[in-house]
């Protein structure tokens, strides 16, 4: 770590490193301060709080400056050369004792398409597809879900074509605060020219005082409601018939799975007035055009993947894909969610989302790599984290902090334990850091170049505005060098086969080298069908939209036309059954939700060491019903004590009616109270995402 750390700022046009909107960000000479340029999303070169502090995190003091090593128990300063040769044999002697299968890598959604693809590609020469990214606790259920019904796990429409909706539907987000730009500067303005917003939400929040119908829907009983909401489309003649016809099949099926749909009886087990349901069922299924938007409230449960599957269905119905203001639109929580998965940071996906069990896919991968991936999926991150110093023996985790993002996390820490070797990749000594055997210090946003995918996947390019301080390197150099080093001693004969189409390498004989992220990109697009007619010098300034096949001149915009992107010309109507929520509710207690709020973001140690963000902190307090308040003698301002079976935390308390009866929330953004100590870890059984949304908690005044 270091004081205040020295570099040199020059101002150039890049990405705001936190949410996945997308915004272009540069530095202010004028303020020291980050500030918008006229980018592809924030056309009028807006931002938000969050994007006007970026640059603060990498001038505080804490900031790691040198790689740490542990002896004797203790993290003490190396060189790189050492801290370099430690990771390698680490990870090495692993692979070489318990196999390829013992390493286990955690790619990083809040870093460049470049550095995940490397970091991928590392694992896999390694020989194993255990390796994910923090989008597996996210997004995980909706990407699934929309690959098996439509063939691609992203928005369907465009942030440009989407205010042409007559209706809103926002599921489990709160784009006000957690999409801010998004909001005000496409959804806002549409609704003020009068498109309705239906809001599906526990709380209360700024996205519901914009609302025309707020549905405050009890955590965990999002599929009753959105059955009951098809059930009214269906008993009202609301569904499009053409559509139905043309574009789907099984619908006879479908409709019989709703015969015991009661309307009402599933309004109250989901917490809604009944008349508001059929109110929002009405005005979504009346629509010539209706645009929904889902986020992690209904993506981060056991039944993840079944929620969403239940919202497919709503947009089928009603002929509402395929088309301008219209498609179902998951709304990204960090960077580069996007594109960390459309690289292949992930466990059974080879870049382009191709199935690593795809024979094909394999052999085409390995014309370009010079070697075959693994063909056997491998272990989701929460997985990992469960047959850690088991089944897995080392780890390099790449800036993510499983030790305060995870669910369960007294579990969690006593397994990185419990590993052999850790290697953690950061800006800071995170919660995960504390663990590692070797830390090093990674580069932040505004030190790199490459580029990264927002939320309705559009390719940008970021570009450095601040020199390193200390002895930091760059990320993308980090990994090139680990990966250049590890393979050449742990891998016997590996390299680029005889005749193989390799990018631009520093040497020819290295399959992890290259020239810098452009080079890389250039392989990556090779790799990868979504991104095949892309090139990085023609997303300059501006933008480059997947999917953009490699003989067609621009990418396309709203999916699934004549077809859907599995090339298939109709998809199922699948009937979904409730799933209760897997921590049972006992007496006195209330079910726990989590969320971001505008001022800080997730639990990243980089928004958490903003100052200007801190000066906004005050929004880490339990939210909670006057009902729910009362009977436990809890006050607004009182400090309680919020606990189960896996933990406690300490925290303050804000009585007021936001909150549905029966539920409290609090954010996951920090260490201090660390939500996650309460949080439960049951997977959803198709995603593996785990349940984040309803844990069933004790609350009670301190003392």
């Amino acid at each position: 770590m270091s004081d205040a750390p020295d570099r040199t700022y020059e101002p150039r046009k890049s990405i705001c490193p936190f949410c996945g909107v997308g915004c272009g960000l540069t530095y202010s000479e004028d303020t020291g301060k980050g500030t918008g340029w006229e980018a592809p999303v924030n056309t009028r070169g807006e931002l938000c709080p969050k994007g006007v502090a970026a640059f603060e995190p990498g001038e505080h003091e804490d900031r790691l400056t040198q790689p740490l090593v542990r002896e004797e128990g203790t993290l003490v300063t190396a060189s790189w050369e050492e801290a370099i040769s430690r990771v390698v044999e680490g990870l090495g002697t692993a692979r070489e004792e318990y196999g390829p299968d013992a390493l286990a890598f955690f790619s990083s959604s809040n870093c460049t398409n470049e550095e995940n693809y490397l970091f991928q590609k590392l694992a896999r020469a390694l020989g194993t597809n255990n390796l994910d990214n923090c989008a597996r606790l996210c997004h995980s259920s909706t990407v699934t879900a929309m690959v098996e019904r439509f063939g691609a796990g992203a928005m369907t429409n465009t942030l440009e074509d989407v205010p042409e909706a007559d209706v809103f539907l926002v599921t489990g987000s709160n784009p006000a605060e957690q999409h801010p730009v998004i909001f005000n500067s496409y959804l806002g303005p549409a609704i003020q020219d009068g498109t309705t917003l239906l809001h599906l939400d526990p709380r209360d929040n700024k996205t519901t005082n914009a609302a025309d119908v707020h549905l405050p829907v009890s955590p965990g009983y999002d599929i009753p409601l959105l059955n009951a909401m098809a059930k009214v489309i269906v008993e009202e003649d609301l569904v499009d018939e053409d559509f139905v016809a043309e574009r789907t099949s099984r619908y006879e099926d479908f409709v019989a799975s709703l015969a015991d749909v009661d309307v009402e009886a599933n309004a109250e087990l989901a917490g809604v007035d009944p008349e508001d349901l059929r109110a929002a069922a009405r005005a979504y299924g009346e629509a010539d055009r209706a645009a929904a938007f889902t986020g992690m409230g209904m993506s981060q449960h056991h039944c993840g993947t079944d929620n969403v599957r239940a919202l497919l269905n709503l947009a089928l119905l009603t002929g509402n894909v395929g088309k301008r203001g219209t498609g179902v639109n998951p709304l990204r929580g960090q960077n580069n969610v996007q594109g960390a998965n459309d690289v292949g940071a992930r466990p059974a996906d080879l870049p382009g989302y191709e199935s690593v069990e795809d024979a094909t896919a394999r052999e085409r991968v390995a014309e370009v790599w010079g070697f075959e991936p693994p063909a056997t999926p491998g272990l989701t991150e929460v997985e990992m984290t469960h047959v850690f110093g088991e089944g897995i023996r080392a780890a390099y985790v790449f800036a993510e902090n499983p030790a305060l993002t995870e669910p369960n996390l007294n579990r969690v820490r006593a397994e990185f334990d419990d590993l052999d070797f850790l290697v953690v990749q950061d800006l800071f000594l995170t919660e995960t850091a504390e663990h590692a055997d070797v830390v090093l210090p990674g580069s932040t946003w505004a030190e790199k170049s490459g580029t990264v995918t927002n939320t309705d996947r559009q390719v940008m390019r970021m570009r450095p505005n601040a020199t390193l301080p200390g002895d930091v390197r760059r990320d993308f150099d980090i990994i090139s060098e680990v990966g250049e080093r590890v393979v050449e001693e742990y891998v016997d004969g590996q390299g680029p086969a005889d005749g193989a189409e390799h990018a631009d390498v520093d040497e020819p004989g290295s399959i992890m080298a290259f020239a810098g992220p452009g080079a890389a990109f250039d392989e990556m697009t090779a790799v990868n069908p979504l991104y095949a007619g892309m090139t990085y010098d023609d997303v300059g300034e501006g933008s480059l939209r997947w999917p953009f096949p490699a003989d067609a001149d621009e990418g396309v915009g709203v999916l699934h036309g004549e077809t859907f992107s599995n090339g298939e010309r109709t998809a199922p109507l699948i009937p979904v059954e409730h799933v209760p929520p897997a921590d049972d509710l006992g007496t006195d207690e209330l079910a726990l939700t989590t969320g971001r709020v505008l001022q800080h973001f997730n639990s990243g140690a980089f928004s958490r060491r903003s100052a200007t963000l801190a000066r906004m902190r005050g929004e880490d307090v339990l939210e909670m019903h006057p009902a729910d308040a009362e009977p436990r003698d809890i006050e607004d301002g009182d400090r309680v004590v919020v606990e189960n079976d896996r933990g406690a935390v300490e925290v303050e308390a804000a009585v007021s009616p936001i909150i549905t009866r029966g539920s409290v929330f609090l954010t996951f953004h920090y260490d201090d109270p660390a939500t996650n100590v309460l949080t439960g870890d049951a997977l959803d059984p198709e995603a593996k995402i785990p349940e984040y949304k309803h844990s069933a908690v004790r609350v009670a005044a301190k003392g």
